[in-house]
């Protein structure tokens, strides 16, 4: 089989082994690949790359809708 082809992808920043910066600038290798929404509970989001969209914690549902929303027309690359 052709294995899970996700439409997004959503992860934490911090998490062990990797970032999920290291997460999605692995993922942007492969121009098939779905958009990235990092979450964040630091406000500096230090060490995250100015062109990945961002959600930071705590945040609303509906905040939560509009970043999912916006992955669409953010630019990959």
């Amino acid at each position: 089989g052709e294995g899970l082809a996700p439409d997004l992808v959503v992860t934490d920043h911090l998490m062990p082994g990797m970032t999920g910066s290291e997460l999605a600038g692995r993922l942007r290798l492969d121009p098939g690949a779905p958009p990235v929404l990092l979450i964040s509970g630091y406000a500096d989001d230090q060490g995250i790359p100015d062109g990945l969209p961002r959600l930071s914690k705590p945040f609303r549902q509906a905040e939560l809708a509009a970043a999912l929303a916006g992955l669409g027309k953010a630019p990959t690359g």
